[in-house]
């Protein structure tokens, strides 16, 4: 049995916001994906943290990698309610280890966007309900209840991303920040970092309490130019940091987006059989 043409028309806004925010699990698990396919010498504190040795580390990042790109994969070709509560467990964790390895909290936060996108997927589709079966590929609206939980998550997300990335310059004064903003030829690239991460805390407080579309696009398009420092940076393969970060410029346009569409009353059901 079709749907009516207006249960169609409000299944469309859904499908692009479904797309969007899978966009994000998808590019957050496959740039993280392909470092431990190359073994990131990075990730082996995080290792040590969660009590491991090194050659564990070393023999363990590949897999880790390959599971990753696996759930990337999936985010499109089977999404359902146990692949989007893996990726924010495990999106969580990993943000996690940073402060476990005595890097600082704020590197928790910054990561808002890695477990903000996967935890506004299960807002919308809720834990009830089959947790393997793959979900539609059009979701019909969102109940204003649901529309209000996940206006919270997508906003609370971007404000701890925003707020953990300024304070990685304000409080922990990271050496790799500055080295960023010194491509811009300062003659003090700290005093530049510590500016922008004042700029950020006030971005921060402003998509906490203004709620205008515009704005969130900006915040999308300052995540995308600052991650982009990479590309300058000298670290190994940059572009997949970019990647990686996908989150943090899908929340900000996810937001945007929902702020622009009216309030919807029909809530996600999960298709029954025929």
């Amino acid at each position: 049995m079709t749907d009516s043409p207006s249960v169609a028309g409000r299944a469309q806004p859904m499908a692009a916001l479904s797309g969007l925010l899978r966009a994000g699990v998808a590019l957050c698990f496959f740039g993280h994906g392909v470092f431990g396919l190359m073994t990131k010498a990075a990730w082996v504190p995080y290792f040590a943290a969660a009590g491991m040795p090194e050659a564990a580390a070393w023999r363990l990042m590949p897999w880790i990698g390959a599971v990753d790109v696996t759930v990337a994969g999936l985010a499109f070709l089977w999404p359902c309610r146990a692949l989007f509560a893996w990726a924010a467990v495990w999106a969580t964790w990993t943000a996690l280890l940073r402060p476990l390895a005595r890097q600082g909290w704020p590197e928790f936060f910054e990561r808002a966007g890695n477990y903000g996108v996967p935890l506004a997927l299960l807002v919308i589709v809720g834990l009830r309900g089959p947790w393997f079966a793959r979900l539609p590929a059009a979701w019909p609206e969102m109940s204003a209840a649901v529309r209000r939980r996940l206006h919270l998550v997508l906003r609370l997300s971007l404000a701890s991303l925003l707020a953990g990335h300024a304070a990685c310059a304000l409080l922990l004064q990271k050496p790799v920040l500055a080295h960023h903003y010194a491509v811009f030829g300062p003659a003090d690239p700290v005093r530049v970092m510590l500016a922008v991460g004042w700029f950020e805390t006030v971005l921060a407080f402003a998509v906490l309490v203004v709620r205008v579309p515009a704005l969130l696009v900006f915040a999308c398009f300052w995540k995308l130019a600052t991650e982009s420092l990479f590309l300058t940076s000298g670290a190994p393969a940059p572009v997949f940091e970019i990647i990686e970060r996908g989150g943090s410029y899908v929340v900000p346009l996810a937001l945007a987006y929902l702020l622009t569409r009216s309030t919807a009353v029909v809530p996600f059901r999960q298709p029954q059989p025929a």
